[in-house]
Order: C-alpha cells, then structure tokens, then sequence
C-alpha cells in the first residue's frame, strides 16, 4: 500500500478506538439501564454496532501489520510504471486522456483515478514505459493506449 493508504488507515484506526468505541460503549451502558435486555432492541442494535466496530478495528490493525508500506516519492525516477506510479494515458481511438495511480486494493477508488495493482488496466500496465502502446481488455472490449507521462509524486 502506498503511504497516503496507510495514513488515511491509522486515521480510520484512531477514529474508530477514540470516538466510536467509546461512544458505543456509552450506549450499551445507557441500555443496560432500561431493564429487560431480552427484548431491548437499543441494546441489541448497541451490540451490533460494537461487534462491526470491533471487527473493523481487527481487519485495519491486520492490514496495518502485514502491509508493505512504499513511499512512491522515494522510488526511483524513471519512465517505468510500477506500483505507486502515476500515469498519464491516452486511447488511441478518441484522443481522451485518462490518469490513473497505481495503489493498493483498499486504496483504490475510480473516482480519485486509483486502480489496483490487481486490476486488469494496472496488470497491464506494470512494466511498460512512457511511450509504450498497451491493448487492454476492458467490459467494452480491447481498448488501446498510449503511455504518455509517468510521474512517481
């Protein structure tokens, strides 16, 4: 995973122990309270809450300690796209640019222009250099392009 990953992470890590498990906890305490737990649906839904964030917290603590952590400012500056990288490209058939970063799966979002490193484009992509023409099977069919910068920021 890239840096900013890992960060946006432990930030997600530090919200979740210092804000929501607390307030959880609350919760239950203030359903406890009520009485009867057999059929206190606030405890219940309490619970719930507690179990996922409890959960959440295990799966981010997990991918925190068996992650490898590549800072892309300290790689090497080359035309060659790698993990981290960040590329610009353009389809052959319309002219259109598209920017994509490489990063990892928990990272990814299209929206921001981050693929996965698992994804059919970035698979296609790892490897090549600015310059390169990659023909990459897309749901609409082989699309090609052209790899116009690569930028490691």
């Amino acid at each position: 995973m890239t840096t900013a990953g890992a960060v946006k992470l432990r930030a997600e890590l530090h919200e979740l122990k210092a804000k929501a498990r607390p307030r959880i906890i609350a919760a239950i305490a203030e359903a406890r309270a009520h009485g009867d737990l057999k059929e206190n649906a606030e405890y219940h839904a309490a619970r719930e809450q507690q179990s996922f964030t409890e959960g959440r917290i295990a799966e981010i603590e997990a991918k925190l300690a068996n992650a490898q952590i590549i800072d892309v400012t300290a790689l090497p500056v080359s035309d060659k796209v790698v993990f981290g990288a960040t590329m610009v490209l353009t389809e052959e058939d319309s002219a259109e640019e598209k920017r994509y970063q490489i990063v990892g799966e928990d990272e990814a979002s299209i929206r921001e222009g981050k693929i996965s490193f698992n994804s059919p484009i970035a698979r296609a992509l790892i490897g090549k250099s600015v310059g390169d023409i990659v023909d990459i099977q897309t749901p609409g069919g082989i699309k090609t392009y052209e790899i116009i910068e690569v930028h490691y920021l």
